[in-house]
């Protein structure tokens, strides 16, 4: 599936909150200052042209339902930005971050035990 933009991914990311909505519902879900209504309308329109959205008429408005699940989503997002960023190693991914200090050694030791699990 094509890449989202920022801005189409914060919109979907409500959607997947609603389930399913109308532009007046997503737009009710952001943050202030809100954009104009056409500027999220162009956004779904987009979304739903790369795939991820269908839509369903009700008179004058459209209802938008995801095509993918969330899970799904976030599986070949955090697939692709582990492509992008770090040459397809999650070793390097985890690496960065305790570099960085994003994640704890308790975070670490609870990784390790999922993995083990498994």
């Amino acid at each position: 599936m094509e890449k989202l933009t920022y801005q189409e991914e914060e919109v979907l990311m409500i959607i997947y909150q609603l389930g399913k909505g109308f532009i007046k519902d997503i737009l009710e879900k952001m943050e202030e200052p809100r954009p104009p209504y056409t500027t999220v309308a162009s956004i779904v329109k987009n979304i739903e042209r790369k795939g991820y959205l269908s839509s369903k008429r009700y008179a004058n408005s459209y209802q938008y339902t995801p095509m993918i699940n969330h899970e799904d989503y976030k599986s070949e997002s955090m697939a692709r930005m582990v492509s992008v960023y770090f040459g397809n190693s999650y070793k390097k991914m985890v690496s960065f971050f305790a570099k960085e200090q994003k994640i704890s050694i308790d975070e670490l030791e609870e990784i390790i035990r999922l993995i083990e699990k498994k």
